[in-house]
């Protein structure tokens, strides 16, 4: 059964011109191989049962970015939570830092593929990831995470555009 609640971080850098950018990731699978805009997401997973949200955040991070930064717990920044269309509450941080989305390595999952052909194939949870101007974050990422952008824009005392 999926977990109702994940946990993930929103990484950010600034780039050329003072801009900020976000680094999303594109889910892999056959579900989304063809979905684009309002898709992309935080690298975030399940919370399991008794751990601690931070820990979740960072361990998923690795899980589905493969090379990601090194970052401890006092290097994040609160975003808070929001509640997803199928209900789900994700809870996120933030932390400036690069990460080459050449390096992408993450971990694979197993489902039957095609439906009701009883054959599995494994994907990668995450098949791709990009760093995205504000602008473009905004059309890339699932509707329910957008906050979290802003959230990013109010910690670094820049107004939400």
């Amino acid at each position: 059964m999926a977990s109702k609640r994940s946990a993930g971080i929103l990484l950010f850098r600034r780039a050329e011109a003072g801009a900020t950018e976000f680094l999303l990731v594109h889910p892999g699978g056959p579900y989304w191989a063809k979905r684009d805009l309002g898709a992309w997401s935080i690298p975030k997973g399940g919370l399991e049962e008794g751990e601690d949200p931070r820990d979740c955040a960072l361990r998923e991070m690795g899980e589905e970015l493969g090379a990601a930064p090194r970052l401890s717990p006092g290097e994040l920044v609160e975003l808070g939570q929001v509640r997803q269309r199928a209900g789900k509450v994700v809870e996120a941080w933030a932390a400036e830092a690069d990460f080459d989305p050449e390096a992408l390595f993450s971990n694979c999952f197993a489902i039957e593929w095609p439906p009701r052909s009883g054959a599995e194939q494994e994907f990668p949870e995450v098949d791709r990831a990009e760093w995205f101007d504000l602008d473009q974050a905004r059309r890339k990422i699932l509707p329910a995470q957008a906050p979290f952008l802003d959230r990013v824009l109010a910690h670094l005392g820049r107004p939400a555009e």
